[in-house]
């Protein structure tokens, strides 16, 4: 049950990685910045995130250990720099993991006409979500391979479905909504849609943008696959150009054929209510399911592994890089999934006011990564790497372009409504949970890693 993973599943592992709840519950959001624009809108953002995971991919090449920009950090800037990123990684990891989780089963919930307000029912679902979830890691590498496989062909199989049966619908009754969506106004009769700018183009982008996020926890798992150094350079880009394809089809044809719902809809699965066919809206609502199972799993697979990369190179316990018979990182991953239940139980399922850690994280990955790959090939590491064949292009045009991205991306970030909650009167108050999970997640932990891993060397 160790059997590594081959070239395809990493591809799969990717687009299960990335692919989520947000094409099929909301993919009006993009839309409602962009109007009939929106499908374009995606193919930037696809460019936008190509840009980043070539990036990756190139790190990849250079590092094969587990632990993905943790061990990329520590190779090009030393052990305290990817103790901090190691750290804020897996902390968030972990705090994604829960809030993925606790998604699936509200949404679940709401699918099947429960309360999904209820705290019984979801902590139910919860903690049998999370034992599904072990059950499927400790069965081994192969085991997983093939859940995360099946879940990913899954939830391709129903978006690839709703967009045949889409293009069969415009075509045999020869209409094209998707300017319909620019008529709609608000309450005061202002246009919803805004006049598209520069400003308003930015801002889209970004939205779109963090619907193709996921990629960079794919090497998490390096040593699990076979030929990282040669595969996953190869099956990340691959795996986001898919995915550009889907979500360009999905978006075009929705609007095409009912953007009005795409915007309006109050349905949990929005996506499913543009079509009235009662079967294609059952494939939609499965495909959303299916996919919000198939993420955890990738999540699942993903963020023990952090844990265990900074285990064998003494940041953290030496028990926690422990593998069982069946070569799982096994104390990795119930300390994950301890963190993973209880973070989101303690704060009772609300999960508005921690998110900024995982999000946080993400934009020093971003940043990080990159001048990592730059000093590799530049051949300036603190560690030693693997002498890959190296490229001007992948390996310092792309890493420059992803810097400067990402700093659009912070520019642009909406930090007043991460630190800032709306309480049900509409008044504005400060989120002091997002500022105690700041705290908490990049200066009280790293601290105590740095104090607990230097009082060991000495």
């Amino acid at each position: 049950m160790n059997k590594k993973m081959k070239f395809w599943s990493i591809v799969l592992l990717t687009i299960n990685s990335i692919i989520g709840t947000g094409i099929f519950l909301s993919p009006g959001g993009v839309t409602k910045q962009a109007g009939s624009m929106a499908p374009f809108i995606y193919i930037c953002a696809a460019i936008f995130a190509a840009v980043l995971a070539v990036t990756f991919a190139a790190a990849s090449k250079y590092v094969v250990k587990n632990g993905a920009a943790y061990s990329y950090a520590r190779a090009a800037f030393g052990a305290n720099t990817g103790m901090f990123i190691g750290v804020t990684r897996y902390v968030s990891a972990s705090i994604a993991w829960g809030v993925m989780a606790t998604g699936v089963v509200k949404n679940a919930l709401s699918i099947a006409g429960m309360d999904s307000k209820n705290m019984v029912n979801v902590t139910v679902g919860f903690l049998v979500l999370m034992l599904l979830l072990f059950i499927i890691n400790v069965k081994g590498t192969a085991f997983l391979t093939l859940i995360s496989d099946l879940s990913t062909a899954g939830k391709m199989a129903a978006l690839a479905i709703t967009i045949v049966v889409g293009i069969v619908i415009i075509v045999t009754t020869g209409e094209n909504h998707i300017s319909d969506v620019e008529l709609l106004t608000n309450a005061d009769g202002s246009p919803l849609i805004p006049a598209m700018d520069a400003t308003v183009f930015v801002t889209a982008v970004i939205s779109a943008f963090y619907a193709f996020t996921g990629f960079e926890s794919v090497a998490s798992g390096a040593s699990d696959m076979e030929n990282p150094e040669k595969n996953l350079p190869k099956a990340i880009p691959l795996a986001i150009g898919i995915i550009a394809v889907i979500y360009f089809g999905i978006v075009l044809v929705a609007m095409m054929i009912n953007p009005v719902a795409l915007v309006q809809s109050e349905e949990v699965v929005v996506l499913a209510s543009v079509f009235s066919n009662k079967i294609v809206r059952g494939i939609i609502v499965l495909g959303a399911l299916i996919s919000m199972f198939g993420i955890n799993v990738a999540a699942s697979f993903h963020s023990p592994r952090v844990c265990e990369a900074m285990a064998k190179d003494g940041i953290l316990p030496a028990f926690l890089g422990k593998r069982n018979a069946n070569d799982i990182p096994l104390n990795a991953f119930v300390l994950t999934a301890v963190l993973a239940i209880i973070v989101p139980m303690s704060f009772m399922y609300d999960m508005q006011g921690i998110m900024i850690i995982s999000a946080i994280a993400r934009f020093a990955q971003f940043i990080i990564v990159p001048l990592g790959v730059i000093v590799f090939f530049m051949g300036k590491q603190k560690e030693e790497i693997i002498d890959a064949r190296k490229s001007v292009i992948t390996d310092v045009v792309f890493p420059v372009i992803s810097v400067i991205l990402t700093v659009i991306l912070l520019y642009k970030f909406n930090w007043k409504g991460q630190f800032s909650v709306t309480d049900e009167t509409g008044a504005s108050r400060i989120n002091w949970y997002a500022i105690i999970a700041m705290i908490i997640g990049y200066v009280v932990l790293p601290v105590a890693v740095y104090v607990n891993s230097n009082s060991k060397k000495k």
